[in-house]
């Protein structure tokens, strides 16, 4: 098991990048005061890792919850995404260029494939590769790549992913995808770690919420971070981001850890990454 200490702990990616493994996604999260508030929130109580995308809409609110907040942008880990209609190589860098404009930042450091589109994330790809060597990004990775999707890239590829963001959560564990990016040294980033709210009907987790005296929520997060998966769980309220980080004082015996991995339907809450095409 990878290590787990404080709020500002990071897994070292194969680069040599070091990335907070506790982070806020800000997905749905609207853009002006709702995200300014929320980023600030964040970073003020300890986190240090953003997630957002340009698909979002509220990379100019994370950029100026960023700047508002007290903590200077040299700290804080930042990470974007390329959408889907602005995939291939020339596209890909105008993109992260609006995405550097609206953040009010001139590097970011994780920028993602956001969904896999076949050849032409391979021209995308090309472009990663090239912001990465001009050292405009201190990490490139992927996000919904599946391991045909990985087989695939990593045919033409220079430069490994060094990150790939997955849905995951206890029904959604796909251990094998985990192994697979594992062998390549590529890290596993969950979204959706909550299962878009669905884990809180599960009668299991309140028994193992009362038997720590835990959140359901911190249970489910801290299983992500002793499976060494790094997580972003979205929230826009001050209390429920800073419980949400709540998760340093406890650890869950290997049995539970176990016993949430046996949950594994292969259930989606969102699209599946072979079928989507937006």
């Amino acid at each position: 098991m990878k290590e787990i200490t404080d709020l500002q702990g990071s897994f070292e990616l194969h680069n040599g990048v070091q990335m907070p493994y506790f982070g806020l996604g800000v997905y749905q999260s609207e853009d002006g005061s709702e995200v300014i508030n929320a980023v600030k929130a964040a970073l003020d109580h300890g986190y240090r890792h953003i997630d957002t995308a340009a698909i979002y809409h509220n990379e100019e609110g994370v950029g100026t919850g960023i700047r508002e907040s007290s903590v200077s942008r040299e700290d804080v880990f930042l990470t974007s995404k390329v959408w889907n209609t602005d995939q291939g190589y020339d596209s890909t860098l105008k993109a992260f260029e609006a995405s550097l404009e609206r953040l009010g930042t001139d590097y970011l450091n994780l920028y993602l494939i956001h969904w896999p589109k076949g050849d032409l994330s391979k021209e995308t790809w090309k472009a990663l590769e090239k912001l990465y060597k001009e050292e405009r990004v201190r990490a490139i990775g992927v996000s919904n790549f599946l391991q045909n999707h990985l087989k695939d890239l990593l045919s033409s590829v220079e430069i490994v992913p060094m990150v790939n963001q997955m849905e995951f959560h206890p029904y959604l564990v796909q251990q094998d995808l985990i192994d697979f990016c594992a062998s390549k040294g590529i890290q596993y980033e969950a979204w959706s770690p909550l299962m878009q709210g669905h884990i809180f009907e599960l009668d299991m987790m309140k028994d193992l919420a009362s038997k720590y005296n835990k959140t359901i929520a911190q249970i489910v997060l801290r299983w992500d971070l002793q499976k060494g998966v790094i997580t972003i769980p979205k929230s826009s309220k001050p209390e429920r981001i800073k419980a949400n980080a709540d998760l340093f004082d406890f650890e869950l015996s290997q049995e539970d850890v176990q016993l949430l991995d046996n949950l594994e339907k292969g259930k989606r809450f969102g699209p599946d990454p072979n079928n989507f095409d937006f």
